[in-house]
């Protein structure tokens, strides 16, 4: 079966078991989903993940980080979408939840969060927004 957006159903997947309490959860593994759940868990939203060969593609296992009973993620969101791809500039990038939160982008150098964007100076695809 082919998936028309793999990067939202990886993100449905995280969102639904934050949602159920799950402590872990087993997602296809892509260079793109291992990217942002790199990036997740360098920003401290995700306790760890690791990489399972059972199949061709393999799965990414993400455990998830809760705070008192509460999932440390409260809103992981889709911003570029393949029906409505969102591109903005170096100046353009945004500041999620006054930068409390990350937007998660595809630059030409690789998936960065908004602030080593902007660090570097360079736009791109902002994938999703997480806080």
């Amino acid at each position: 079966m082919s998936m028309t957006d793999p990067i939202a159903a990886f993100l449905t997947r995280i969102r639904n078991a934050l949602g159920a309490s799950h402590d872990a959860v087993e997602c296809p593994a892509s260079k793109v989903n291992k990217e942002i759940a790199r990036i997740l868990k360098e920003e401290g939203f995700i306790t760890d993940y690791m990489l399972l060969d059972d199949r061709k593609q393999g799965l990414i296992r993400i455990d998830l980080k809760y705070m008192d009973g509460k999932p440390v993620i409260d809103k992981i969101d889709r911003t570029s979408r393949p029906g409505r791809r969102v591109y903005v500039k170096a100046d353009e990038l945004p500041a999620v939840l006054g930068g409390m939160g990350i937007a998660i982008v595809s630059t030409s150098g690789g998936i960065v969060t908004d602030k080593q964007a902007r660090a570097q100076h360079v736009g791109g695809e902002v994938l999703c927004t997480v806080y």
